[in-house]
């Protein structure tokens, strides 16, 4: 069967990191209240033309070089973000011309913080219906745009960044010994949409809004969540918590992290977590830190990898790779 392979990685991150220390002296916080609630110590925050589209396509320039392939071998390219440069045109179409790529598709995908395992999922299904054969994967944010910098629960979480996957259509034996994407489950419940959400949009306030979350009914349902859907995808796929190798997830809270693992019976020394330095970069989150427990010689080729995100909606996914 045709599977899709993650051929190459790329991230890019602003240049400007702003510690905790820094956050202290905006709004009434600490270090240590932020570190204790949260796991952060710092983030990335876009700079003065810093821009989704700018991030994505630095991110995507080094995946392609990364999978030794050119504009030429892509033909699909989904953005996921939350945070476009423009109402429209899709952003992604924006990185397309820039990279100079003039064949297939291109658009956005918006499913918060879960837009990442979306966007793969969806490449996936386009690459096994004969849709695409080279998919550029692209998670980018800049959610220092759209906080609230008075609200001190919800401003020391977030960053900017961006990470891109490059997947190519490869002919596998169809079972889990593959290279490529093995299994996905997406979901979402639009009964919780008021929990984490952006106040403002063209279509009711012509505004772009401000961030809003209610953190404890966030966590609260992010643990259960997201343990089930990975269940889901361990069923689906016949496997075990205990044949991953690395587990690779939205980087929201330490405390969730830690939460899902457990419950799902994860050694915690299998956690690739970058929020100390990154915080939540919503849809970047996790090709960061896959790219991050790349360049450190964790992940390594033939590995087991999971990936899992929740966000605003609620949306959540979980997929199941063999890098």
């Amino acid at each position: 069967m045709i599977r899709s392979v993650i051929k190459g990685v790329g991230t890019s991150l602003p240049e400007r990191v702003m510690t905790n220390a820094d956050i202290s002296k905006i709004v009434d916080t600490s270090h240590e209240w932020i570190v204790e609630r949260t796991g952060i110590h710092a983030r990335h925050i876009a700079g003065e033309g810093e821009t989704t589209r700018s991030l994505a396509v630095a991110a995507s320039s080094k995946a392609l070089h990364d999978a030794g392939m050119s504009a030429a071998d892509i033909d699909l390219i989904i953005l996921a973000t939350s945070t476009p440069d423009n109402t429209f045109p899709a952003t992604a179409t924006m990185v397309q011309a820039d990279l100079g790529i003039t064949r297939g598709a291109a658009f956005d995908l918006q499913a918060v913080c879960s837009g990442f395992v979306y966007a793969l999922s969806t490449a996936d299904a386009m690459i096994k219906a004969g849709q695409a054969t080279g998919v550029l994967v692209i998670g980018s944010e800049t959610f220092s745009r759209i906080l609230d910098w008075t609200d001190r629960t919800t401003c020391v979480l977030f960053g900017d960044g961006a990470g891109a996957f490059v997947l190519s259509a490869e002919q596998g034996e169809g079972d889990n010994n593959d290279r490529g994407i093995i299994g996905s489950k997406l979901r979402s419940d639009g009964r919780y949409n008021d929990k984490l959400y952006v106040d403002g949009g063209p279509s009711t306030t012509k505004t772009v809004g401000l961030l809003r979350m209610e953190g404890r009914e966030v966590f609260k349902h992010a643990v259960t969540n997201l343990s089930s859907v990975v269940e889901e995808v361990l069923i689906e796929t016949k496997m075990t918590a205990s044949e991953i190798d690395w587990f690779v997830p939205h980087q929201a809270n330490r405390r969730i992290l830690e939460g899902v693992a457990k419950k799902l019976g994860i050694d915690e020394a299998k956690i690739v977590m970058t929020l100390d330095h990154h915080g939540n970069t919503s849809a970047a989150s996790i090709p960061l830190a896959f790219d991050a427990a790349l360049k450190d010689g964790r992940i390594k080729r033939g590995q087991l990898i999971l990936m899992e995100a929740m966000g605003g909606g609620f949306t959540w996914g979980a997929t199941l790779a063999r890098y």
